[in-house]
């Protein structure tokens, strides 16, 4: 069984160790997340976790994050290319706060273990798994959190580099495939699920992003919280992101416009052929009275026309 098809049926295991990682300590630690970040990181108890942005001052995204309580400290994992950037702007904001910030990024190995089956692999490893949603469970070498990368059930398992030969064995002993990125990347878009860096950017709102978990909207005052509070208030969201599935097997390119009469109502940005459905499957802004109406799409300069239509969001 590939890869591709493990994470659709069964389950199958993604190298996620790029993905930075950043911790948090001292005694201010989550007074300074929560008043950074969207989600409610105050009241975050311990073996508990999060999905947050962290915007700007106007309100755009400058990144995303799983915020985990492990106890003594908040541990970050965020997309790969944006560790850095969150480090800095955390940083810059750390003044009269008991807080000490490190980026861990090179410490740790992640591996995934994704797919519908994933929480039965992880029994059969031996692994003791949250039993909650961004739950974490420590564990003697590190810590397991329940994160579904690809859409579907799945956990992430951090521990120490010198500790990742002796899972990869396991791993391969119970003969559970390798997803490689392109297959774990097509499964995510045909589940819906948006990635920071490709569909997310500070280009957006949090509205338009349509991944409102990430967001509690009576946590408080917190950098950018004006922005998002102005938009829910007046309904001002003109745009937001939905999975569409589009004739054809060739993908069109990132940024290219989706029309409805001869008017552009959205924009794509990534899209894949997906063996599965035979068809492409995508994310794309849409207008928001086009999403309304699940308007028949037509990709522009696509000959003979390729129609797109919306599908229901894959990410709760």
């Amino acid at each position: 069984m590939t890869g591709y098809e493990a994470l659709r049926t069964s389950a199958a295991w993604i190298d996620a160790s790029a993905r930075g990682k950043l911790r948090v300590r001292g005694e201010d630690r989550a007074r300074l997340l929560h008043a950074m970040s969207t989600n409610d990181v105050q009241n975050l108890l311990p073996g508990s976790g999060v999905y947050a942005f962290f915007l700007n001052d106007k309100g755009r995204i400058l990144g995303d994050a799983y915020i985990y309580n492990l106890g003594e400290s908040l541990f970050l994992d965020t997309e790969p290319e944006t560790a850095a950037k969150l480090r800095d702007h955390l940083d810059r904001y750390i003044i009269a706060d008991d807080a000490e910030l490190s980026d861990e990024t090179g410490q740790w190995a992640a591996i995934d273990l994704a797919g519908p089956g994933a929480m039965a692999c992880a029994e059969q490893l031996g692994l003791s798994t949250p039993a909650t949603r961004y739950g974490v469970q420590l564990s003697t070498n590190g810590f397991v959190a329940r994160i579904a990368s690809t859409g579907s059930e799945g956990v992430r398992l951090f521990l120490p580099l010198d500790k990742e030969a002796e899972l990869l064995a396991q791993l391969e002993a119970a003969k559970i495939p390798i997803a490689s990125a392109e297959a774990t990347r097509i499964v995510r878009i045909e589940n819906g699920v948006p990635r920071y860096g490709e569909d997310i950017s500070e280009r957006y709102l949090v509205q338009e992003t349509n991944a409102l978990h990430a967001v509690h909207f009576n946590k408080g005052c917190y950098l950018g919280q004006e922005i998002v509070e102005r938009v829910r208030s007046r309904g001002q969201v003109h745009r937001v992101l939905m999975p569409l599935r589009i004739e054809g097997t060739q993908p069109p390119a990132p940024g290219t416009k989706l029309m409805v009469e001869g008017k552009a109502v959205g924009e794509i940005t990534c899209a894949v052929y997906s063996p599965a459905g035979g068809e492409v499957a995508a994310l794309a802004y849409v207008r928001t009275e086009a999403a309304d109406a699940k308007a028949e799409l037509v990709v522009a300069d696509s000959a003979p026309p390729q129609i797109a239509r919306i599908v229901a969001s894959g990410r709760a």
